[in-house]
């Protein structure tokens, strides 16, 4: 009788690890990586139910939730760049323009809703910040990246 895989020809779910053995669904990695995101999505409703701006709460979480996703598309294009000097260029523009995007929605958030509203996006965004500053520490440099 000749040997035959089961497994052969079969479509793998994104994600799975060869060898019949699905990769985890939950890693402290991923969570680690995206707590700042879990930070803001936990402390916009809490922030509203103990009573704080609800406009300045809203842009601060539109605002931070945006650039996490612009961060997404902007690592896969730069990744995409060969030049070296390009990817440079793009690295800064990527991060001051995310930087000016969470600037902006403070500013918007005061100039719409008042002081009240301005103080709340930024104290919610620097929150954020510090939470994905204070990660981006402990993780280290990136797999792959040259000193």
């Amino acid at each position: 009788m000749p040997d035959f895989d089961a497994n052969e020809g079969l479509a793998r779910l994104p994600g799975a690890a060869p060898g019949g053995q699905p990769a985890p669904a939950f890693s402290y990695a991923t969570v680690l990586r995206h707590l700042d995101v879990l930070l803001v999505v936990l402390a916009t409703p809490a922030a509203l139910i103990l009573g704080a701006p609800a406009l300045g709460c809203a842009i601060a979480a539109v605002a931070w939730l945006g650039q996490r996703l612009l961060a997404q598309l902007d690592r896969r294009w730069i990744e995409g760049t060969a030049e070296l000097q390009a990817r440079f260029g793009l690295n800064l523009v990527d991060a001051f323009g995310r930087i000016w995007l969470l600037a902006g929605a403070i500013v918007i958030a005061a100039v719409a809703g008042g002081r009240a509203d301005g103080l709340a996006a930024s104290v919610m965004i620097f929150s954020a910040y510090s939470v994905a500053f204070a990660v981006r520490l402990v993780r280290g440099r990136p797999r792959g990246q040259t000193p």
